[in-house]
């Protein structure tokens, strides 16, 4: 009888966001069929970590302590080393690294151990929005040197792929290949009146006051900033009782809070506060069913973006949603159906979310019109199903060489 396959599979780190969500449904829907060791870096201090999700599906990832966010060339080289010996005990047929530092790391770990099918997913990229120029055309440098020797490349969007192979030559369009990430919706469409309940209590939010939320990091490229300076513009404009709420952490959230003061908001961390806060930052929360049920409106305000999870989670849930139209995210909502987009234009985001605020029936027509989308093209049924075919096409491939 023949062995399965096996994939070594390699993320940066655990922390919360959809390349952890991907690689887990991967590790997990993949395992009749092909072995998986996964491996990958800690969450960081500021960061929170998803083992969690992992111990959800049970699924035990190696982690290693050596594979960082930063660059650090005595700490990465290290990790190199580690990578190596661990594909000579495990033997891969296929190396999948995931992200920038696990992409640059594990493939050429692999290609100096003769590993021989290299893949590589990449969930969004740094080559504008995050770097100045020299740094960001290096970057670029960097990966079509590791696409020369990659099998296949992965996008999560069609957009994605777009930028890869046309907009900063990557890779060749043939070996680029779109394949969405995949999710575990279910849990986003039941009981939702019970969930939304809960987390309004939790949170001292009454019934009459709209609750407008961003699930995500909060760092540069989320640009927090416009919502806040949007929020700002609303106030005066609107009658309705209006609150924020900020679900998530990271470096920025001094700037952040230091933004909702200058304009002139009141807000709370981490508690209820006296449930008259204009903005509630929640910091981490693993609950995010509940998050999504709870609010009324989910926004997004990013500079740059792959797959935003906490839109595809919003449609899943029957939320409409504003959000600034960047990367792949016209491939991920129903514009104008399920979602409203903008430039990033503080009036023009500004104007967008006032008018789900104001007009009750047209935010009760976008509730759900994204759900049949969300759940059929993200579900990890349709994610593993791509990978299977790929996987598969490469082997067959491989062994007629």
């Amino acid at each position: 009888m023949n062995s399965k396959p096996k994939i070594l599979r390699i993320l940066n780190r655990f922390n919360v966001g959809g390349p952890v969500q991907n690689v887990t449904l991967l590790t997990k829907f993949l395992e009749d069929e092909y072995e998986t060791l996964l491996i990958g870096g800690k969450s960081e201090a500021n960061e929170e970590s998803s083992l969690y999700v992992l111990e959800k599906y049970n699924v035990k990832p190696l982690l290693i302590e050596e594979l960082q966010r930063s660059i650090n060339p005595f700490q990465d080289l290290k990790a190199y080393w580690r990578v190596r010996k661990i594909i000579r005990e495990f033997k891969p047929d296929i190396v999948h690294t995931h992200a920038s530092k696990a992409g640059a790391i594990g493939r050429l770990a692999a290609k100096h151990e003769g590993v021989q099918i290299i893949v590589h997913t990449f969930h969004g990229h740094v080559f504008h929005s995050y770097f100045g120029k020299i740094k960001s055309n290096i970057f670029q440098i960097i990966e079509r040197y590791l696409a020369s020797f990659s099998d296949a490349i992965i996008a999560i969007s069609d957009k994605l792929n777009k930028e890869l192979s046309v907009d900063y030559k990557i890779a060749e369009p043939s070996k680029i290949r779109t394949i969405p990430l995949g999710f575990d919706l279910d849990l986003f469409t039941s009981d939702l009146d019970v969930k939304r309940k809960n987390y309004r209590t939790k949170w001292k939010v009454k019934e009459d006051e709209i609750l407008v939320g961003i699930v995500g990091r909060l760092v540069p490229v989320k640009n927090h900033a416009l919502l806040i300076d949007a929020a700002k513009i609303i106030q005066a404009k609107t009658t309705k009782k209006v609150r924020y709420i900020l679900v998530g952490d990271g470096e920025s959230r001094a700037e952040i809070e230091a933004k909702i003061k200058e304009n002139q908001f009141t807000y709370t961390y981490k508690t209820a506060g006296n449930g008259k806060e204009d903005f509630i930052l929640t910091s981490w929360e693993q609950n995010t069913p509940e998050v999504y049920a709870g609010v009324d409106i989910v926004c997004l305000s990013s500079f740059n973006e792959g797959t935003p999870v906490s839109l595809i989670e919003a449609q899943a849930a029957g939320k409409p949603i504003v959000s600034t139209r960047v990367g792949g995210i016209e491939n991920v909502v129903l514009e104008n159906k399920s979602a409203l987009l903008t430039e990033i234009d503080v009036n023009e985001y500004a104007e967008a979310l006032l008018k789900l605020i104001e007009d009750e029936d047209f935010r009760k027509a976008m509730q759900g019109a994204g759900r049949e989308f969300s759940l059929s093209k993200f579900h990890y049924n349709r994610l593993a199903a791509d990978f299977k075919k790929l996987y598969k096409e490469l082997l067959i491939s491989a062994k007629a060489l």
